[in-house]
């Protein structure tokens, strides 16, 4: 059994702006993002975690790197980890994306919608699966705890394979920036501990409070 930590990473000046990062290059944490990595770092110092996956876009590997270094590991950048590719939505606002018609399609049907020169909800969530599958192979059948930083659609897309919920339902779960995700996995289903949580996780304290 895996204890996944799955968190997204802290704010940055793209989702301040409402503009979608996609895969662009230098998107890093602002001060807020910064702040929120700090406090996702104090609140895990006590928590055995074993390993520290991130994708390797700046800023999933700017959340990543206090967590990693309180647990005095190294991050490993997974590539399967990276944010959907939305193709020539890359950098547009939010704002005006909600205007088209596609975007109906995004919300409602997202199984059946490919980004523009971009991958489709199923290709991005098989390709996630597949890099948390590789992730728990590693860590064996022992009970270890992996925290694995990365993008929002990405880890609800994650939460809703494990679960067993239709993909054209991810939609309704919530993952906002410097929040955790705690899912239980093991070979005969998965467990879904906490949704969208931010600091403190009092239910991955290592005492019981008295």
């Amino acid at each position: 059994m895996t204890l996944l930590l799955l968190i997204r990473h802290g704010e940055n000046d793209y989702v301040k702006t409402g503009r979608m990062a996609g895969r662009i290059p230098g998107v890093h944490l602002n001060e807020k993002g910064k702040n929120q990595a700090r406090a996702l770092a104090e609140a895990l110092k006590d928590v055995p975690i074993k390993a520290v996956y991130a994708s390797p876009l700046d800023r999933a590997m700017e959340t990543a790197a206090p967590i990693a270094e309180s647990h005095q590991l190294k991050i490993v950048a997974e590539p399967a980890l990276m944010d959907t590719h939305v193709g020539k939505w890359q950098g547009r606002s939010w704002k005006a994306l909600r205007l088209t018609k596609a975007w109906k399609i995004v919300q409602n049907a997202p199984s059946r919608f490919r980004f523009p020169e971009g991958e489709s909800f199923p290709e991005c969530q098989l390709r996630i699966v597949n890099a948390l599958e590789r992730i728990m192979e590693k860590r064996g059948k022992a009970q270890d705890i992996a925290a694995v930083v990365f993008h929002a659609d990405p880890i609800k897309l994650a939460v809703a394979h494990f679960l067993g919920m239709p993909l054209d339902h991810f939609q309704r779960l919530g993952c906002d920036t410097g929040s955790l995700t705690a899912l239980y996995v093991n070979e005969t289903g998965a467990n879904l501990l906490k949704l969208n949580q931010r600091p403190p996780f009092d239910f991955l304290s290592k005492e019981k409070k008295k």
